[in-house]
């Protein structure tokens, strides 16, 4: 085990390479830079018509100072360079991007957290009902509303669900002064001023819409790998010979049948964890959550290259990681598969 893991790690080195080297290309290849983001338009704007002049060579100073104005593979180098260093910047202010990206990183991985808990502590039980009773009432019913949630875009739940909770005449019915949960935000106005206690169920009150948005679409998604994944394993010949032996059918589910039944699960897991850096674009934007997914959306506007680098780099890293994990998963939970397989 400890020369496969060995080996895999190292061939997560020119792996990484290759994703940075190719996102690198895609994104020095956009039409526009720092630079033309900085002092283009309205910065030429914000300067007046005399400073033009001005403003160009205070673009073309830029340029140098960054290293723009060199050739691709040498801004390959550079960046390569400045990454080994930490030192990476947002260009449009030239201020470390670290203190905002891990307060940013921060929230989209306790968030995706929760969510991923939620998914899998619904979707594992719910795929396992299913496929112990198929064309039950009950199997019938759950694949009905899952693939109804599965179909429904999370953007257009998101905008429903803001303009639900802004109409104060609905909730004035119901007796209460204002809606029960807030559309905006991770804190209230007053949430320094709270105590410990308040400030828990305050950040629960503002988390509640959006963990909802992240969860339903991935509940269903993996609910329908749970029970796939079981009906292929019970079908089985060794599961009938569990049952023709006498075995009742809760422990032929949870004991025989549940691990082998996994696998779909464990692979999921390499897709799944690049969410915790990456968030969600669309969420963040609608409910004002100032989480990664928000934070790259405004770099890629604003060319800031190193923060959108730093956090395709970090997607990467986790993609790596769960496809290893995955595969040491596939060992734990089955005994016959062996490192020597793969």
């Amino acid at each position: 085990m400890a020369t496969y893991l060995i080996k895999r790690i190292l061939l997560m080195v020119p792996t990484l390479f290759g994703i940075l080297l190719v996102s690198f290309l895609v994104i020095r290849l956009a039409p526009g830079d720092p630079a033309a983001e900085k002092f283009g338009g309205a910065g030429q704007a914000a300067a007046g018509v005399n400073a033009e002049r001005g403003t160009e060579a205070a673009e073309k100073r830029f340029r140098e100072r960054h290293g723009f104005d060199k050739p691709l593979p040498m801004q390959f180098v550079l960046f390569l360079n400045r990454l080994a260093r930490g030192d990476m910047i947002f260009f449009q202010t030239e201020q470390r991007i670290w203190t905002e990206l891990w307060e940013a990183l921060k929230i989209t991985m306790l968030m995706n957290l929760i969510v991923f808990t939620l998914i899998y502590v619904a979707a594992v039980p719910l795929g396992i009902m299913s496929a112990a009773y198929p064309r039950s009432t009950f199997d019938r019913f759950s694949t009905m509303i899952l693939f109804i949630l599965y179909s429904l875009p999370s953007f257009w739940v998101a905008e429903l669900l803001r303009e639900l909770f802004m109409q104060k005449w609905l909730w004035s019915y119901f007796r209460f002064e204002s809606s029960p949960l807030p559309i905006l935000g991770l804190k209230s106005q007053n949430f320094d001023s709270m105590t410990p206690f308040e400030q828990f169920v305050d950040y629960g009150k503002h988390i509640v819409l959006p963990v909802l948005c992240l969860t339903y679409g991935g509940l269903a998604y993996v609910s329908r790998q749970m029970r796939a994944g079981m009906l292929e394993v019970i079908r089985q010949d060794y599961i009938r010979t569990a049952e023709a032996k006498g075995c009742g059918k809760g422990r032929v589910i949870l004991v025989h049948a549940l691990r082998n039944s996994l696998f779909p699960i464990i692979t999921l897991l390499a897709s799944l964890l690049p969410f915790l850096v990456g968030g969600s674009v669309i969420i963040e934007v609608i409910f004002n959550i100032h989480g990664m997914g928000l934070l790259s959306y405004e770099g890629v506007l604003r060319r800031e290259y190193d923060l959108v680098m730093t956090t395709l780099m970090l997607s990467a890293i986790l993609t790596l990681v769960g496809i290893l994990v995955s595969d040491i998963l596939y060992v734990v939970v089955n005994p016959r598969v062996s490192f020597d397989d793969k």
